[in-house]
């Protein structure tokens, strides 16, 4: 009997609604037991820039870059990362990410999988990034 389980990426649910973009949470779709996986598709002028930032209690990440060029914020600074690049962002640290390039940059998001990932996360106030 195998074990293994294939999900399409388009059959897994969009967390936005309204907000331009997509952002697929594989993880639960997948039935991921220790890794945390989410696919997230940035237009252009989308992401947290003139909006709040957010940073996790536990939890690292790793962000890979597959298309285009994303703008972070970590603290207080702010550094571009581009495609096929990836950055990991320890516990602790306030962050958000922009896409300002023209078109659609697209990234993978790792973590390690916890049972309630609200629960670890933090937002910061409405001026964190602003414009």
């Amino acid at each position: 009997m195998a074990r293994y389980q294939v999900v399409n990426l388009e059959d897994v649910d969009d967390w936005l609604g309204d907000y331009p973009g997509e952002m697929r949470g594989i993880t639960y779709a997948i039935g991921a037991e220790q890794v945390a996986l989410t696919h997230r598709r940035m237009p252009q002028h989308t992401g947290s820039k003139g909006s709040y930032g957010h940073r996790h209690r536990t939890q690292e990440e790793i962000y890979l870059v597959l298309t285009g060029t994303l703008q972070f914020k970590l603290d207080d600074e702010v550094i571009e990362v581009g495609r096929h690049q990836a950055i990991r962002i320890p516990p602790e640290t306030w962050r958000g990410v922009w896409n300002d390039e023209p078109g659609d940059a697209e990234l993978v998001i790792v973590s390690p999988r916890i049972d309630d990932p609200q629960s670890d996360v933090e937002r910061s106030a409405e001026d964190f990034w602003p414009e």
